[in-house]
């Protein structure tokens, strides 16, 4: 009897009720992109052509690129005569856009000029006694050995070079492409010949580019599909111009004085995993960054997943940037938006905050990839880039979509929107949508019409694996050039 009351009394309970979230939708327009003489684009593949790079015409703009090269006599001579044929203009098809070529009567209206001068020969012998090295720490750093020799001999050659590339064989890509070992202290390292050879050739003040000579054939690996020759061409060739100071486009509606921070992590080589660095990339209303390599600080595993800055921290890095800003301008910033990928904690907040206050306007935004949420469309195509969704406090954006624009869906998965955790300060969401699906066009290490993130973050985070193979009392360049 006892137990039938209960339930009587259970069932007198109303049920539970939740509440929905107010949801909203809104479609933003696609920004355009400055080429030369000030003309606009919504497409670097279609803006370069008809109106040339955004530096043209200007000083930033070399007529003539002098380009030197590191490699074996064969992988090289294939090489240059790839270079040639991608700066004549490749014809694309169906999917491809063509590239236009890289002369002084079209495409980037610069010449890439190549004297047999300006090259360091990887011999034969040297390339067999680093193959022949079966410790694969050893090998690799003898490999970077050898090529610090090479960058050595090659800038001091009385010839102008302003630009090398690294031609590197199948043999000496697959054996020096990375490093695995173990070493007492320390525990698992990795390293990755890209990101060290970058480190490496920061000394010599030149730009660089790794090309595999299989690239330069046309020959795929069995592992990986060959790209299009048409759109290897714009991303090396793009690349290649924006490293020798040129300007390949510029973004359109990003307020004058304004700087726009990424913030990221990584731990320095070797380093146990207590202690992890910060590391922070400062762009301006023009799309231009510069590298700022952040404090030391301890973070234990156990006290989260995201590390997180103490406020002390945090004030610290924000000071270091503005007194960059204004070193490299001349004035403060007016406004100042600092993009983060994890939550902003309430220390964090407090000493990012308390640091901006000498500027006149600025924002916090927290944000990330989530497959969480997903938004479906009619039809076989994914939603709009620039489809923004807000559910209760969150807010969602597809920086990746279908567009417009180009009639199709340029990626070959389903596209994740970007989370939008916290945003404290003085702009409304909406301008801050906007900024971010501007940020996400400034990637100047390839053609494509966008990407995923904002430059901010993609930015600070490729960095950092670079960072990694500077040695701590050593400086960083702050030019991002020599990152790419």
């Amino acid at each position: 009897m006892k137990q039938y009351r209960t339930q009587q009394q259970h069932s007198k309970i109303a049920p539970l009720q939740l509440e929905t979230p107010k949801t909203s939708t809104i479609w933003l327009d696609e920004p355009s992109l400055l080429f030369g003489n000030g003309k606009t684009n919504s497409d670097p593949k279609v803006g370069i052509p008809l109106y040339g790079p955004r530096s043209l015409g200007t000083a930033r703009h070399k007529n003539e690129i002098h380009v030197g090269f590191i490699g074996t006599g064969e992988s090289v001579e294939h090489a240059r005569e790839f270079i040639r044929e991608c700066a004549e203009g490749v014809d694309g098809d169906d999917s491809i856009a063509p590239f236009p070529g890289f002369k002084k009567d079209r495409g980037f209206y610069s010449e890439i000029l190549m004297d047999d001068k300006i090259f360091e020969p990887i011999t034969r012998k040297e390339s067999l006694e680093i193959l022949g090295i079966k410790d694969s720490k050893l090998r690799f750093e003898s490999f970077l050995s050898l090529l610090d020799e090479k960058l050595k001999i090659l800038t001091q050659k009385d010839h102008p070079l302003d630009y090398i590339f690294l031609v590197l064989t199948k043999e000496l890509y697959k054996s020096c492409r990375v490093a695995d070992y173990f070493e007492k202290g320390h525990g698992e390292i990795h390293r990755d010949l890209r990101r060290a050879f970058k480190a490496l050739a920061m000394s010599y003040h030149k730009p660089t580019q790794i090309l595999q000579e299989n690239t330069a054939l046309g020959v795929s690996a069995k592992d990986r599909k060959l790209d299009h020759k048409a759109k290897v061409a714009w991303n090396l060739m793009t690349g290649l111009y924006f490293k020798v100071d040129g300007l390949p486009w510029g973004p359109t509606g990003l307020a004058p004085d304004s700087c726009f921070i990424g913030v990221s992590f990584f731990r320095p080589l070797g380093e146990k995993s207590t202690l992890r660095t910060s590391v922070v990339q400062a762009f301006d209303e023009n799309g231009e960054g510069l590298i700022l390599r952040g404090h030391d600080f301890q973070w234990r595993e156990e006290e989260g997943r995201s590390p997180h800055l103490s406020e002390e921290m945090a004030g610290k890095l924000i000071d270091m940037v503005l007194s960059r800003y204004e070193q490299e301008r001349g004035i403060p910033p007016k406004r100042v938006v600092l993009h983060k990928s994890s939550r902003f904690e309430s220390a964090e907040r407090n000493g990012f905050e308390n640091a901006l206050k000498k500027v006149d306007q600025y924002d916090l935004l927290s944000l990330s990839p989530s497959s969480d949420v997903r938004l479906l469309r009619l039809g076989q195509y994914p939603p709009l880039r620039g489809t923004a969704i807000n559910i209760g406090k969150v807010s969602y954006l597809y920086t990746n979509g279908y567009i417009p624009s180009l009639s199709s869906y340029p990626h070959g998965h389903v596209p994740s929107p970007l989370e939008i955790t916290d945003h404290v300060g003085d702009s409304s969401l909406k301008q801050m949508l906007h900024e971010n699906l501007v940020l996400t066009k400034m990637n100047w290490n390839s053609a494509d019409f966008n990407g995923l993130m904002p430059i901010t973050l993609r930015f600070s985070r490729l960095v950092g694996d670079i960072l990694r193979e500077v040695p701590g009392g050593k400086d960083a360049e702050p030019k991002y050039k020599y990152y790419m």
